[in-house]
């Protein structure tokens, strides 16, 4: 009589359990898989350029996130030639704003960070310059990951226009071996444009 008494609670205990973990999956990120390719391109398609920030800061374990985001990205031979300054100084931040053309909300972002080849790391030949490939695939990681966490970020050119290299590493104090890529700044966005619809089947050739 005892076990028929048994069986109802051991069910009930084992639904309990059973829901517990589909929780957990559902919402605390533990299965690496639980995003899907629906959200992934949902992310892609949705990001756009955001150059307006709130005062509110970004605090150091989000901008770990960005930069594990960014070196997770591909690398020729597995090189990994990057290195990445976080800039939070706000006069380094005016001073960047000042020098260069596009980055003016620089001196208003909540932190920057500065992608950059590594020379020591460059591939030798005709692959020396495949860094810059590299080092634009970490960017955008960032970009995306950013957007996918609801900050703003956006885009602003350094190299290869050697007055913005220069004047980037010098204001920033960069190792000799460092070249800019660009800088990003990044924030919680004041405003939310549109994302553009880029998508063209005019610009696809197939073979």
């Amino acid at each position: 009589m005892k076990s028929r008494l048994y069986i109802p609670l051991i069910l009930v205990a084992l639904s309990c359990a059973i829901l517990a973990v589909a929780l957990w999956v559902g919402t605390s990120g533990g299965d690496s898989s639980s995003g899907t390719s629906s959200d992934v391109l949902e992310n892609i398609a949705t990001r756009t350029s955001i150059r307006a920030y709130t005062s509110e800061p970004v605090d150091e374990e989000t901008v770990t996130a960005l930069l594990k985001a960014g070196m997770a990205a591909p690398t020729a031979m597995n090189t990994q030639p990057w290195f990445f300054y976080v800039v939070r100084d706000r006069e380094l931040m005016k001073s960047l704003a000042e020098v260069l053309p596009y980055a003016k909300m620089a001196a208003d972002a909540a932190v920057l960070i500065v992608p950059c080849g590594d020379r020591e790391r460059f591939l030798t030949g005709e692959g020396m310059t495949y860094w810059v490939q590299d080092v634009s695939a970490a960017t955008e990681n960032i970009l995306l990951a950013a957007h996918a966490m609801g900050l703003g970020a956006v885009w602003t050119g350094v190299y290869p226009v050697r007055d913005r290299i220069a004047d980037v590493s010098r204001i920033l104090e960069m190792d000799e071996n460092h070249v800019p890529l660009c800088v990003i700044p990044i924030g919680w966005p004041a405003d939310n444009p549109e994302p553009k619809d880029k998508w063209d089947p005019d610009k696809v050739i197939y073979r």
